[in-house]
């Protein structure tokens, strides 16, 4: 989002009940974003976990966390049960998306959103988004493959990058945890975040 943009929303909605999420982001400051949904298409696929990790000050922040299950519009199938492991017994004893969303926008304010394929998780919020504040997520964003990306090409620009979150967190020397649950992939993307930035966790 362009300068003006933000300016023309701050504007326009910066007194309302989403004026927050306009205001200027805090300096070092991330959160680190997850969903577990019940496939890999925004149009037709649904919200089944949402969390979220603040990294601060060189910290991953996990006593400040937001994390909710999500009950979904339509029923899933085993393929999908073994990605995210979550039954659809479980998915249904989870809230419904509108206000888990709303939610997560009041926690999430102005803070720049960090994630590994985040591209993915914004367009399955966006929908939801757009619906209850009627304009697209300002916050700056941050991909992890694409800062890898970025580094390592630099580090050998001959070598494409390998950009598979596995790899990603080794090569950083973070522990992948709780691999496909919205949680455990929020809190290994912060962590490699913090060691791309030679920071600590």
């Amino acid at each position: 989002m362009t300068p003006l943009q933000r300016w023309w929303l701050r504007r326009r909605h910066g007194e309302g009940a989403w004026g927050g999420l306009l205001q200027r982001p805090p300096a070092n400051e991330w959160v680190s974003l997850d969903l577990e949904t019940t496939g890999l298409d925004p149009r037709r696929d649904h919200i089944l976990s949402l969390a979220a990790v603040p990294v601060r000050n060189g910290r991953v922040v996990l006593s400040e966390r937001f994390e909710q299950r999500v009950r979904p519009d339509r029923g899933f199938d085993i393929e999908s049960i073994r990605h995210h492991r979550i039954t659809p017994e479980e998915a249904a004893a989870g809230a419904s998306v509108t206000p888990v969303v709303a939610a997560f926008l009041q926690w999430l304010g102005s803070r720049a959103l960090l994630g590994y394929n985040l591209r993915f998780d914004l367009a399955m919020l966006a929908p939801h988004v757009h619906g209850l504040t009627g304009f697209a997520l300002p916050n700056p964003r941050v991909d992890l493959a694409d800062a890898y990306a970025t580094r390592a090409r630099r580090a050998r620009p001959d070598v494409p990058p390998d950009l598979d979150f596995a790899h990603i967190a080794e090569a950083l020397g973070v522990p992948v945890l709780g691999r496909h649950s919205a949680l455990g992939d929020a809190t290994t993307v912060a962590l490699c975040w913090l060691a791309l930035r030679g920071e600590h966790g």
